[in-house]
């Protein structure tokens, strides 16, 4: 198989750091972050970590959610100009419920190449070992934080037979579940938290079991819930 010549001229990457165990930061990852022109980190001080620990030095600036609207006119034209660029998220797959997202979109816009450097995805990893259907998925973020919000968007969702991946953070777990066991009864589902990391932990049940686990254990880390999708009504077929 051929390989490009990387990093190229005025192309954004897309690097994937570890989501926890540092290993997984793939040798590509690697090269590119020790070679191109400048690293744009959600968290300078956290990338700046990774890249000691692989004794990586190159120019990094910050670029979160405060910052992306001024910092992406900026690195778009340093893009044009032949820098290569890459983007890191704390995390992780950059763009995915992340600032990123903002600079891809902007860098697509200016008809600049945008490269893709595989790592790890919480959401696809917790996906992998839910033991739920994985043939057809969506991806659905973090649930609004206001209950009414939240309500609404777990009713449209009612009939959705894809399996549904959420990401949530651990002062709203126990809210979340309570609204989708409410709304969506036994329903399969698993909880995954501290993937690839000491505490890495999986929880398979339904909805309502889970809820008491979380009802009765103070949730910790960052959390990804997967819930199977809604049953098919009758005796439906693929193409039907």
């Amino acid at each position: 198989m051929s390989e490009r010549s990387e990093p190229s001229p005025g192309t954004l990457y897309l690097v994937g750091p570890p989501i926890g165990n540092v290993e997984d930061l793939s040798p590509r990852a690697k090269r590119i972050l020790a070679e191109v022109d400048l690293i744009a980190a959600e968290d300078t001080r956290h990338t700046q970590g990774l890249l000691a620990r692989f004794s990586i030095q190159r120019p990094l600036v910050s670029y979160h959610d405060h910052n992306k609207e001024r910092r992406t006119p900026d690195l778009v034209g340093k893009l044009r100009d032949g820098a290569s660029v890459a983007i890191v998220s704390d995390a992780g797959s950059p763009g995915i419920s992340d600032p990123a997202f903002t600079l891809v979109r902007a860098a697509v816009d200016a008809g600049v190449p945008v490269v893709p450097i595989p790592g790890a995805s919480s959401a696809l990893c917790a996906l992998e070992v839910s033991g739920l259907p994985t043939d057809r998925f969506a991806f659905e973020g973090f649930l609004p934080r206001r209950a009414a919000r939240r309500r609404a968007r777990i009713e449209e969702l009612r009939r959705d037979p894809r399996t549904l991946i959420f990401f949530e953070s651990p002062h709203r777990l126990r809210e979340s579940l309570r609204d989708l066991a409410e709304a969506w009864g036994e329903r399969p589902a698993s909880i995954s938290r501290e993937l690839t990391k000491k505490f890495e932990e999986t929880r398979r049940g339904t909805l309502r079991s889970l809820l008491e686990w979380a009802e009765s254990t103070p949730p910790r880390g960052e959390f990804v819930l997967v819930v199977g999708g809604a049953p098919r009504e009758g005796n439906e077929e693929e193409g039907d």
